[in-house]
C-alpha cells in the first residue's frame, strides 16, 4: 500500500487520483484511514460546506449540477459527495452513476463521489465528513453534500454543513406538513424548485406560514425561500447569493466558528460511540446477547437489563 506521507502530499497538491484513493481507504474502514486523516487534519477548515437535502424527486442532483457550474464560472473548485442508499447486493452506492451530473464530471476543478449510507438513518454515511475533510485538504473551495432525502434524522446534514438547503417542489405540500419540525430545524435556505409548475406560489405561501411558527430571536437569521427551475438554471444566481449572504451572516454574528465547534463536538461523540461499540461487540458478548434474548422475549428481563449486563461484563473484562 502507498505510504501515508506520499498519499498526503499528493492530496495536498489536489491530485484527484490520490483523493479518490483516500476516500476508498476511508470507506473500506482500512486500518490506515485514521492515520491518514490525522496527517491531513492541520490542512482542513478552508472549504465551505453546503448540504442539499429534500424529498426524492425534488431535483437535488440537477440543482447541485447548476450550482457547481456557477461556482466553477467564479473560478472555485467544487467537491460533491452524493450520499446514496446502500445497495442490498453490493454494499455500494446504488445510484453511483449520477448521470445528471455529466456536464461537470469531466471538469478538472470538480470531484464527484457517491458514497453509500451504510445504514445511517439520516442519509449521511459516518464516513461522509471524513471524505469531506480529504476534499478540504485537497484545496476544494466548496464541498456539496447531496443527501438521499429527508429521513428520520435530518440533523445529520446540519451537523456536516455550514449552510443547509432544503429543496422542495410545488407538489411537496403533504411532505412539508409531515416533515415540518425537522425541516424548520435544519433549513438555512429553502428552495422551491420546479417553480414553473402550477401551484408554486401557493406552495411558497404555505411554506412561509410554516416558517412563521419557528421560534426565533430578533437577530436570528431570516430564512429565505428561493424559487428555482434547476433544468433551465432560473433562480440559481439568487440561490448562490443567499448562500453567500448566510455565510457572511455567520461571520458577522461570530456564529461561524461556534457552529463548527458544535459540529466538532457532535462528531467526537459519534467517533467515541463507534469506537466503544466496536470494542464491546466481540464474539463473547454477541453470545451473551443471544443467550439473553429468550428471557427478554418471555418478559423475564428488559432490554435495559440485557444491555447493562453486557456493559458490566465489558467493564469487568477491561479492568481485570
Amino acid at each position: 500500500m502507498e505510504r501515508i506521507e506520499n498519499l498526503k502530499n499528493r492530496i495536498l497538491k489536489s491530485d484527484k487520483r490520490a483523493v479518490s484513493r483516500a476516500i476508498s481507504i476511508i470507506e473500506n474502514g482500512n486500518s490506515v484511514s485514521e492515520e491518514l486523516l490525522n496527517s491531513l487534519y492541520s490542512n482542513i477548515g478552508k472549504a465551505y460546506r453546503i448540504g442539499v437535502t429534500g424529498p426524492p424527486g425534488a431535483g437535488k442532483s440537477t440543482l447541485t449540477n447548476q450550482m457547481t457550474q456557477r461556482y466553477r464560472a467564479q473560478g472555485l473548485k467544487v467537491g460533491i459527495i452524493a450520499v446514496d442508499p446502500t445497495s442490498p447486493f453490493t454494499g455500494g452506492a446504488l445510484l453511483g452513476d449520477r448521470v445528471r451530473m455529466n456536464q461537470v464530471s469531466n471538469d478538472d476543478g470538480v470531484f464527484i463521489r457517491s458514497m453509500a449510507t451504510r445504514g445511517s438513518l439520516g442519509g449521511l454515511s459516518n464516513k461522509t465528513v471524513d471524505a469531506a475533510d480529504v476534499l478540504d485538504a485537497a484545496n476544494f473551495d466548496i464541498i456539496i453534500f447531496e443527501t438521499v432525502g429527508v429521513g428520520q434524522s435530518e440533523l445529520d446534514i446540519a451537523n456536516a454543513a455550514d449552510t443547509t438547503l432544503v429543496v422542495l417542489v410545488p407538489e411537496s405540500g403533504d411532505s412539508v406538513q409531515a416533515m415540518k419540525a425537522g425541516l424548520m430545524e435544519i433549513g438555512d435556505i429553502f428552495v422551491m424548485n420546479k417553480s414553473d409548475r402550477p401551484g408554486a406560489d401557493a406552495a411558497v405561501t404555505s411554506l412561509k406560514t410554516i416558517l412563521t411558527m419557528k421560534e426565533k430571536k430578533p437577530d436570528d437569521w431570516e430564512t429565505p425561500i428561493v424559487k428555482t427551475v434547476a433544468n433551465s438554471g432560473d433562480g440559481i444566481d439568487e440561490l448562490l447569493n443567499n448562500i453567500s449572504t448566510h455565510r457572511q451572516f455567520l461571520k458577522l454574528k461570530n456564529l461561524f466558528d461556534e457552529k463548527r465547534k458544535e459540529k466538532l463536538k457532535t462528531r467526537v461523540k459519534e467517533i467515541i460511540g463507534l469506537v466503544l461499540s466496536a470494542e464491546i461487540w466481540n464474539d463473547k458478548r454477541e453470545q451473551q446477547l443471544e443467550a439473553s434474548l429468550n428471557q427478554a422475549l418471555k418478559g423475564e428481563i428488559s432490554p435495559y437489563v440485557v444491555a447493562k449486563n453486557i456493559i458490566f461484563n465489558y467493564k469487568k473484562e477491561i479492568t481485570e
